[in-house]
């Protein structure tokens, strides 16, 4: 059991800290607790997207069912980019993720419904084959909605034909998404009101958490490397450059489309920024450090709701190595998520959006400098604490990462 104590003597004004209070970790009382009443759990909050806190998540609902996931939504690539362009829309794949790993998958929730909207249409089939398949779904002919019971069938058939009706003649149905074709539908005939839908559907397959996109607009991601080349399309930044062209990644911004390279300026909702204020704990965790962390910090507002909130605000660095982190240590990373921060004209010490970083100096093998010393004298707290097991090497454990982040609450 490892201990932290958060305050410092005498603090510069730079130094500032928001969390002074000691903590044992992991705390086996507290995780008990929450583990008898998850109905009663804390509010975590994350920036993330895509999949790598997917199985944290499965662990964490076990614990609490107020985790709060902002997500990003400028996915580019694959089926969510085929969506995109024929709806002009914001990226729902990495929405959709989220909410499969809240869900309730034990008799209790609707383990049918998750098996429909994990369901990946064949991708060396035809059209014709698959819109049939399709519209067998859409009229409850199909094995995947034959044990849904109703009125939760009946809403889903009702969304999947609204898509058949809508979807350009044109549309590529290979390795589509059940679920992203059913929230799609949902969003078009909500009047493109994706809260409303998400509501929906987190009800339907019983989300034990919420989960919500950081803007709801149809913008891109797009990035500036040090070499001065530019790129746009979040499926760009996450594939990674030439060899010619790699380089490190200086800025980070959100294109109005994918041709353009010219950044905009956005504002997160109100309630957004609530649901920030209002978190007990805000984590950037270990996932694609640019696409699926970074980039939920770049709307206006975001920066303001996380320096006004005077709960712990913990980042778990990547374990193994990130191609988008290619030429960075974790002060750089540690220097970008303040930056991004600050990017919309809020001016705020380090430790204020960032006041303790977890690392697992025993178990883990980090593919870049630590640099612990310096993260120090920035006014910003280093837990190594427990993180890896021999059964999670060399990712985090799930169970680890959740006793640790419970713990501290």
């Amino acid at each position: 059991m490892k201990s932290i104590d958060s305050s410092k003597k005498n603090p510069s004004p730079a130094q500032k800290i928001t969390v002074q209070r000691c903590v044992s970790v992991p705390d086996p009382i507290k995780t008990a607790r929450y583990a008898r009443s998850p109905e009663l759990g804390p509010k975590l909050l994350f920036f993330s997207g895509g999949t790598a806190l997917k199985r944290t998540c499965k662990r964490l609902i076990h614990y609490t069912h107020h985790s709060h996931h902002i997500i990003t939504a400028f996915d580019s690539g694959g089926s969510s980019a085929q969506l995109r362009k024929a709806f002009s829309m914001l990226s729902i794949g990495d929405l959709r993720n989220r909410l499969m790993a809240l869900a309730d998958q034990t008799v209790k929730g609707n383990p049918h419904i998750y098996k429909l909207f994990s369901y990946r249409l064949p991708l060396e089939q035809s059209f014709d084959i698959l819109s049939k398949k399709l519209e067998y779904i859409a009229d409850g002919c199909d094995a995947l909605v034959d044990d849904i019971p109703t009125p939760m069938r009946d809403i889903i058939c009702n969304h999947l034909q609204f898509f058949l009706s809508a979807m350009p003649k044109d549309f590529d149905l290979r390795g589509a998404n059940i679920g992203n074709l059913i929230l799609t539908a949902g969003y078009l005939m909500n009047h493109r009101q994706i809260e409303t839908v998400l509501y929906l559907f987190a009800r339907i397959i019983e989300a034990r958490g919420y989960v919500q996109p950081v803007i709801t607009q149809d913008l891109h991601l797009g990035c500036e490397l040090e070499n001065g080349d530019m790129a746009v399309g979040q499926h760009a930044i996450t594939g990674g450059f030439a060899r010619e062209h790699k380089s490190p990644i200086r800025k980070l911004f959100l294109s109005s489309s994918s041709e353009s390279k010219q950044p905009v300026e956005v504002d997160i909702k109100p309630a957004t920024a609530e649901s920030i204020r209002q978190a007990e704990i805000i984590c950037y965790p270990m996932g694609s450090f640019f696409t699926s962390i970074a980039a939920n910090l770049l709307p206006g507002g975001v920066a303001e709701a996380i320096s006004a909130n005077r709960c712990p605000k913990v980042y778990v660095p990547n374990t193994l190595a990130d191609d988008e982190q290619f030429g960075m240590n974790l002060v750089d990373a540690v220097n970008m998520i303040i930056e991004c921060l600050n990017q919309n004209g809020n001016q705020a010490a380090p430790n204020e959006y960032i006041n303790l970083i977890l690392i697992d100096t025993t178990q883990a093998k980090y593919p870049y400098d630590l640099n612990v010393n310096l993260i120090r004298n920035m006014g910003i707290d280093v837990l190594d604490t427990k993180l890896v097991t021999p059964q999670s090497f060399p990712y985090v454990d799930p169970e680890m990462l959740c006793q640790v982040l419970l713990s501290i609450t």
